[in-house]
């Protein structure tokens, strides 16, 4: 029966999709995409559409001296025009009718001018920001992209192209909502990447400084793309050896490549390197000839790479060195790096993400971060900025937002994000991680009588990025979208999931409607998905010991107590979940007292986060009528169900997808379906076990027996 429902779903797709082909007339489409060049494909618009924009771009006029800058914002503009249009403009030094001009108040007196319209409007975008606007200079009809500087225009090109691919009218004004958007690589120095799914490290470091792979620049490209302005190139467990001579003329290479697309470059640091070297007797912060050291090595940097951005530092977490290991805050290790950079303008990133050394604080490792940093909110310097990830735990598939954000009004705090998927199935699975970006930041803090967001709590993002080597970037075709949505929400944390995906699904595949809005579709159900075949009602952490692959809720005998599934789950035969009230851990209390009141409630909990924040008995009454016992079933069959749905959905699409990328995915989705099975028979055989309980009538009982799931191994995963 199901395998006829499935063929019925995917016949009228099929159907649907030619309907819409046929009213919408889509270009030829493309065999054999494979994918590396991202969202800037620019492929030849439609003859109407052709005639339209070719009018607005007879020619392209940059006003003032080229930099490196407004000529990369050239080249991209004859590239993607060649593209859509199949040819490039030509470059003029004379303002014409048609023509495509970009210029600044510096360079165009007329945006200068106190009686220019367009004066204000400028002022307004500060430096990052961007104008599109059709208008009348110096007696000619242009099209304009001007800006306050030559990154500005940069930003405005791709702004351009992107409308213009998209077939919309490039009409528009923009500016960064967050001063800094940067990208967290976890790449290592022999080219493995933690937590990388998508190949090797794409910085060749034995190659470097005197080889630069082609892709840097393609990088810079699809970074500046969307607003993406910082990149930190190693791993946050970093080296030593990533600050001596050797490594900063190799990040000195990278960052000369990466400058004139707006990008700068910042560095991991791990807080003990002057004493590993050798080159002290302490690593204590307030020791002077540490101090000393430090700022010798900032001098030492900045040498090489003027505008380098800064350090990131991860310290006193998962056996990483740090300030407390000489009875020291946070505060005295972060404000001693930041004496040292600060001379120079640059900041440190100092990440919230700790956990006691021991299991004496073993507790509740949700409240750990709230505790060590929210007491030494004001006393970070001014260019010290706390890196918080989203949730309190570590990027489940489905967090409540973290309690320091509205918690620390007067420290600059930054959102991590992870892009990669650690927990959500590697580049396996699809899950779509726009809609769990923009849950997290439009949560309401409750910090203010108003209502404060977390996206209006933020000073800057940072996204642990899923890029590699993979000639497709990142290892499959819809985890690039990811990265675009991670890129564009942290130039606009108040943008929309679901238009950011239709962005990127028209630029990827084709701006054919009966393209966009069944990949759209399948992309906002994708991620919950995957939350109800792994953890639904506020589960977490029961994935496989390190790799965190595939399901493990029975893990009970590693070497902390929060290492293991158990500790989160608590599932026993009385009843499942964490309680997290006052009755519990508490972990509630560092809420706002509004937030910690609703929550206190199972009746008032929302149910993605029940099990966060409460114990509840397996008969506990779920607001569908069943108990909790039999709503946790029902949500592991949604989860498979929607699995097979998404592989139907695609199935459907064949006839409109190059096939190359149809193929692709489609392997992948038939990957994604026995990773849902396998999460949904290993997890119901394991709680069944503990709670006695017998399935519900119409339920499949799993396929294997418990102790059948419980060897399953998974040697050599990806990024371990």
């Amino acid at each position: 029966m199901r395998n006829f429902l499935n063929t019925l779903l995917a016949a009228a797709l099929l159907a649907l999709c030619a309907n819409a082909s046929a009213a919408n007339a889509p270009a030829t489409v493309p065999a054999d995409e494979d994918g590396y060049q991202l969202w800037l494909r620019y492929r030849p618009l439609p003859q109407a559409a052709q005639v339209r924009l070719g009018a607005q771009a007879r020619s392209i006029v940059l006003s003032g001296a080229p930099s490196p800058t407004t000529q990369a914002a050239l080249d991209e503009l004859q590239t993607g025009l060649a593209g859509m249009l199949g040819r490039a403009p030509a470059l003029s030094a004379k303002i014409q009718d048609g023509a495509l001009l970009l210029a600044t108040p510096a360079t165009l007196p007329e945006l200068a001018a106190g009686a220019s319209p367009l004066r204000a409007e400028l002022a307004a975008l500060g430096a990052e920001g961007y104008l599109l606007r059709r208008t009348r200079l110096q007696g000619h009809e242009v099209t304009l992209i001007a800006a306050n500087s030559d990154t500005g225009l940069l930003y405005g090109a791709f702004a351009w192209l992107r409308a213009a691919a998209d077939g919309k009218a490039p009409e528009a004004s923009s500016a960064p909502k967050l001063r800094l958007r940067v990208l967290n690589h976890w790449d290592n120095l022999d080219r493995t990447v933690e937590r990388g799914y998508a190949g090797a490290s794409i910085w060749d470091w034995w190659a470097l400084p005197d080889i630069k792979d082609r892709r840097y620049t393609d990088y810079a490209r699809a970074n500046a793309s969307l607003g993406i302005n910082g990149t930190v190139l190693n791993n946050v467990n970093a080296k030593p050896e990533s600050l001596t001579a050797q490594f900063i003329a190799k990040a000195a290479a990278v960052a000369d490549v990466l400058r004139p697309y707006g990008i700068k470059v910042y560095l991991s640091a791990r807080f003990s390197t002057p004493l590993e070297l050798h080159e002290t007797s302490t690593a204590d912060p307030l020791s002077p000839e540490v101090q000393a050291w430090w700022r010798r090595k900032a001098d030492e940097i900045y040498k090489a790479i003027p505008d380098f951005g800064g350090f990131l530092v991860k310290a006193n977490s998962e056996g990483q060195p740090g300030p407390q290991d000489y009875h020291r805050s946070h505060a005295d290790g972060a404000n001693m790096l930041a004496a040292a950079v600060a001379p120079h303008h640059g900041i440190v990133m100092w990440r919230a993400f700790v956990y006691a050394p021991g299991a004496e604080k073993a507790s509740d490792r949700a409240k750990q971060a709230w505790d060590e940093f929210k007491p030494l909110d004001g006393t970070f310097a001014a260019n010290v900025l706390v890196q918080v990830k989203n949730g309190a735990i570590d990027f489940q598939p489905r967090e409540p937002f973290h309690p320091l954000f509205g918690a620390m009004p007067k420290t600059p705090l930054m959102m991590e994000f992870q892009v990669t998927k650690e927990y959500l199935g590697f580049s396996t699975d699809m899950a779509y991680l726009g809609t769990l970006f923009e849950e997290t930041l439009r949560s309401d803090t409750r910090t203010s009588p108003q209502g404060a967001t977390v996206a209006q709590t933020l000073s800057g993002m940072a996204g642990v990025a899923n890029i590699g080597t993979d000639r497709n970037w990142t290892g499959s075709h819809f985890d690039q979208a990811n990265w675009y949505a991670y890129g564009r929400l942290a130039w606009n944390p108040q943008a929309s999931a679901r238009d950011i995906a239709t962005e990127w699904a028209a630029q990827t595949f084709s701006a054919d409607p009966a393209v966009t809005t069944p990949i759209v579709d399948m992309m906002m159900l994708s991620r919950e998905a995957v939350v109800d075949y792994m953890t639904p009602l506020g589960l977490h952490h029961m994935m496989g010991t390190g790799h965190h692959h595939g399901p493990a809720p029975w893990v009970a005998n590693l070497e902390r107590p929060d290492w293991n599934p158990v500790y989160y789950h608590r599932a026993d035969r009385n009843g499942i979940g964490f309680d997290r009230t006052a009755s519990g851990s508490n972990a509630l209390a560092q809420y706002a007292p509004e937030i910690a009141r609703q929550y206190a409630d199972p009746h008032t909990t929302p149910q993605q986060f029940l099990l966060w924040f409460h114990h509840l008995p397996w008969d506990y009454t779920m607001p569908s009528g069943r108990t909790l016992w039999a709503e946790l079933l029902t949500r592991y069959d949604t989860g498979v169900a929607s699995a097979k749905n998404l592989q139907a959905r695609w199935a459907a699409m064949r006839p409109l997808i190059d096939a190359r990328r149809h193929a692709e995915v489609a392997q992948r989705l038939a990957r994604q379906v026995d990773n849902a099975v396998l999460w949904r028979d290993a997890c119901i055989a394991y709680f069944q076990s503990v709670s006695g309980l017998p399935l519900p009538p119409g339920v499949r009982p799993p396929a294997l027996p418990l102790a059948s799931y419980q060897a399953m191994r998974f040697p050599y995963a990806p990024g371990h």
